[in-house]
């Protein structure tokens, strides 16, 4: 069984998220990986319903669903650009892909990625973007076996189905996106676009055509990430040398856009959250 792991960026209120479903992130299968970041499981049954929020990332997903009163269903979620919110109540399953910044166009060569940003595409578009696959029989495969390793192993014989096309293009995208990641001192596009050997309107069009977002908004994005992050696991978080380390002019700037992406202040959140 592919191997699970703990990766809760994003999230808000993580505590309150895993008292509240069973919540599980699995690797795809080996060959999958250059493409998907990871598969991630939830199943609930409730008595009361319950908001779940993401600070979501500069990533497509394929969501297959299985909700109260209505039949499975697949979607296509592209970059959600605010706090996504998503009502879970009773009993209900998901299973999604997540597809590493940069890797979904291959898969959907026609189409830019700026297409699906901001939507959730559901059928018959859905079907559209892919095919020549039997996305009715995948729901049942995917949805339906209570046994974990079924599911895993559903969506890793869905992907392993489909052919993306080789894209220098996209796998530089990944590059650069999970650069921005892992490197706290990219905080400006200009300076960015300087070290790739790239011009700003260049990386900008990478960014819209692979991505679907542009390079401005994968590092602020990246760095609500880390500040919710730390407002998680730290009590006293100190935001003024926070704010500096993520690269901010001042403490009032990382306020505001934490303010604006979470929708509270962060020094209110971590008192809730703790």
């Amino acid at each position: 069984m592919a191997a699970a792991r703990r990766d809760t960026r994003g999230i808000v209120d993580t505590a309150e998220l895993f008292a509240r479903v069973d919540f599980r992130l699995h690797e795809p299968a080996e060959l999958l990986r250059p493409h998907i970041e990871h598969y991630w499981l939830i199943d609930w049954n409730l008595t009361e319903p319950y908001d779940s929020q993401v600070v979501p990332h500069p990533a497509v997903h394929v969501v297959f669903q299985q909700l109260p009163d209505r039949d499975p269903f697949v979607e296509i979620a592209g970059v959600q650009l605010g706090l996504f919110t998503q009502r879970l109540e009773r009993r209900g399953r998901v299973c999604g892909i997540k597809f590493r910044p940069g890797s979904f166009r291959p898969y959907v060569p026609g189409h830019p990625v700026t297409t699906w940003t901001g939507r959730r595409i559901r059928p018959p578009e859905v079907f559209a973007a892919f095919p020549r696959t039997d996305l009715a029989a995948t729901l049942t495969t995917v949805l339906s076996p209570d046994d974990e390793e079924a599911r895993i192993a559903a969506l890793d014989t869905f992907l392993l189905t489909l052919t993306p096309r080789p894209d220098p293009q996209a796998d530089l995208a990944t590059t650069l996106v999970d650069r921005i990641r892992t490197d706290r001192t990219i905080r400006r596009v200009t300076d960015f676009a300087r070290a790739e050997g790239l011009s700003v309107r260049l990386l900008q069009r990478l960014f819209a055509a692979y991505v679907g977002v542009g390079p401005k908004w994968v590092i602020l994005r990246y760095r609500i990430h880390e500040a919710l992050e730390r407002a998680e696991t730290d009590r006293a978080v100190d935001w003024a040398s926070l704010a500096a380390d993520l690269g901010y002019a001042d403490q009032a700037h990382l306020v505001r856009d934490f303010t604006a992406t979470v929708g509270v202040p962060p020094a209110a959140y971590t008192q809730a959250v703790h």
